[in-house]
């Protein structure tokens, strides 16, 4: 029994200490009850909290350096807060997502709760510290039902900070210097996951997680506050009941800007899994019609809306193994109250049928511009027909109306995949796995004024940091594709800057549980040594993540490992470049073979972008790989263990 004890307190001795030391700051300022500090369980990421004059502040540190100052942060801003108790909690577990960038995630923070008086309505604040990360929640209590509670945070950036942002389907915002938007007259749209450049070595991004507990705050916008000379986020709503949970407001600190991506800060502060059975939600790569209508395969058949195109694809992933087939919007002509009108050049049901068949699953569009089907009927629907999905498309930034669709979603068993700008839902696919991912930027193939390698990357250094991303990368036609001839476009030719290992790349670099691949199965059977790449690759299953060097606008290189086996995809700009990728991450002692996908020479991302070569090798850990990429190129490896 004595060993037991030993073991078990050796075992937790980390925790311990870090509860004994947030015992012993909380201890220092218990008496005082107007100024607390509560530290990371590593010790380097710090909040202090002051009350005073009827005002909370919080100021934000990392390694005894000041991050955000002074900030204001309040749930009824025109009412006075006194603290009257507080206490503290800390957490070190691991839990195990259905689906992720991680096969296991640690859940370890230091926590301090505040309960505040608001004149007579009663409140708690939450304050989460991470090693990475810390996160602020209100809830609120007695207050009366449909009077207005505004949630308001502020943020006191140095004014040399720089600020990047998701921006629709334009190119990403930024850099914008805090010091210029005193002057602009009109303000920026500033969306979320917001991107603050501190220095070379400290970047932090600013959002939120748990929209699900309260949908009605709708999704966070940041406005510059030119009276108090801060940035502010405020969320005005009217109370449904007396009690009410916030989201949480989040601050995201990393030294290197890629891990902001695979910070998990976000996901451990979202709401646990909802769904008791997710053995039916299963990630992995889609075939998609829509942009090859109109690509003529060399026996001369021309894909289009119909049913014999749609065997061709389903044929083809399931010589592939690909687990799911996207149909688009054209599959029906018209819609109405509880009925869909299928095109005649389509039997869908023979089609779903051949698809069991061949067991491949079928994921189907609803698009809201073409008619109201009504939602109440929609889903079941779905699942009635044999889908094992739906793409929602044009349901717009609407919270409740999201996360009820979600919600209908996984009743019926149907995973949801959302197009065209919508709620960046950070955490949802924690607590409702089948949210499998969501287009929150700018697909490939659409407005391609918005689409270059260069935004690319910023998508994936900004747009990313808020979870799954729908890309619709992977594109292997690019010479037929920049002609202008496909039906669904580009229509303007010579716009599709890229190589097709670039292409292959990017289906590893953007994290999803579905990537939907938007060629030909022609286009990849062309290119099938290449294709292997995408073929193996794991979606949504990985057991670690890591960016492993990154600079924005400029280039990407993740690594992302599924047992013993590394899958490495590297983007580069519109500059030729060449990257050295350290593999430090592969275990010691251990020798690798290695498959590499490379641009040549002659690779140009618009005057020769499907040039590529492949190599083996074998490699060890501390090698450094001489990642030689053209404008617009990439470069791809896949790494085993050596066979003995």
């Amino acid at each position: 029994m004595k060993l037991n004890l030993f073991s078990y307190f050796i075992k937790n001795i980390k925790f311990t200490l870090s509860l004994l030391a947030l015992l012993l700051v909380m201890s220092g300022c218990s008496n005082n009850k107007t100024d607390f500090s509560i530290n990371s369980s590593d010790g380097n990421t710090s909040v202090i909290i002051k009350s005073k004059e009827g005002k909370i502040t919080y100021a934000l540190f990392k390694n005894g350096k000041e991050l955000v100052g002074t900030s204001e942060i309040s749930i009824l801003p025109n009412k006075l807060a006194e603290i009257t108790n507080s206490s503290l909690n800390a957490n070190n577990t691991n839990w195990k997502p259905v689906w992720g960038q991680f096969s296991e995630i640690k859940n370890e923070y230091n926590e301090l709760v505040l309960d505040i008086l608001l004149d007579k309505v009663k409140a708690k604040l939450y304050i989460r510290v991470f090693n990475k990360g810390v996160g602020f929640r209100y809830q609120l209590e007695g207050f009366k039902e449909g009077n207005e509670a505004t949630f308001y945070c502020e943020y006191n950036l140095n004014n040399t900070n720089e600020l990047y942002a998701p921006n629709g389907e334009n190119p990403p915002l930024g850099p914008i210097n805090i010091e210029s938007l005193k002057e602009v007259k009109k303000q920026p749209r500033l969306l979320t996951p917001l991107v603050v450049k501190n220095s070379e070595t400290s970047y932090l991004s600013l959002l939120e997680s748990d929209l699900y507990v309260a949908p009605e705050f709708g999704t966070i916008k940041f406005k510059f506050n030119k009276d108090k000379n801060v940035l502010a986020a405020t969320n005005k709503i009217k109370l449904k009941g007396t009690k009410v949970t916030t989201p949480w407001r989040v601050i995201l600190v990393e030294e290197k800007i890629g891990d902001l991506v695979t910070n998990t800060v976000p996901l451990n502060l979202a709401t646990p899994s909802q769904v008791e059975d997710t053995s039916w939600i299963q990630p992995g790569k889609s075939l998609w019609d829509w942009r090859v209508h109109g690509y003529i395969t060399d026996d001369g058949f021309t894909y289009g809306f119909d049913t014999e195109s749609y065997i061709r694809f389903i044929d083809f992933a399931a010589k592939k193994g690909i687990e799911y087939f996207l149909i688009d919007a054209s599959w029906y002509t018209k819609v109405t109250k509880g009925h869909f009108t299928v095109t005649s050049k389509l039997n869908l049901e023979k089609v779903s049928e051949y698809a069991k068949t061949k067991g491949v699953k079928l994921i189907l569009y609803y698009d809201r511009h073409k008619g109201d089907y009504g939602d109440d009927q929609l889903f079941s629907h779905f699942a009635s027909l044999g889908m094992s999905g739906i793409k929602y498309g044009f349901m717009g930034n609407n919270v409740s109306f999201t996360s009820n669709a979600i919600q209908q979603s996984a009743k019926n068993h149907l995973l949801v995949d959302f197009h065209d700008s919508p709620v960046p839902f950070t955490g949802m696919e924690r607590t409702f796995p089948n949210a499998i991912t969501r287009e929150y930027c700018h697909a490939q193939q659409d407005s391609r004024k918005a689409f270059t390698p260069e935004t690319f990357i910023k998508m994936a250094l900004i747009n990313a940091i808020q979870g799954p991303l729908d890309m619709n990368n992977g594109n292997f036609d690019l010479i037929g594709i920049n002609k202008g001839d496909r039906l669904k476009g580009p229509k303007k030719k010579n716009t599709y800057f890229s190589t097709v290992v670039s292409e292959a790349a990017r289906t590893l670099v953007i994290h999803s549980g579905l990537v939907c691949l938007p060629d030909a199965p022609e286009s990849y059977n062309k290119k099938a040594d290449l294709f292997e790449f995408i073929e193996k690759m794991p979606v949504g299953k990985w057991d670690e993540s890591i960016v492993l060097t990154s600079k924005m606008a400029k280039y990407i290189s993740t690594a992302r490992r599924f047992e013993q086996e590394w899958f490495v995809g590297s983007v580069n700009n519109e500059e030729a470049k060449t990257l050295d990728i350290k593999l430090d991450f592969l275990d010691d002692n251990k020798a690798y073979t290695v498959t590499y996908y490379q641009d040549t020479e002659k690779t140009h991302g618009i005057e020769n972008p499907e040039t590529y070569q492949i190599k083996k090798g074998t490699v060890k850990k501390g090698d450094v790989i001489k990642a030689i990429m053209a404008a617009g190129g990439g470069h791809c490896m896949w790494i085993k263990p050596k066979l003995k």
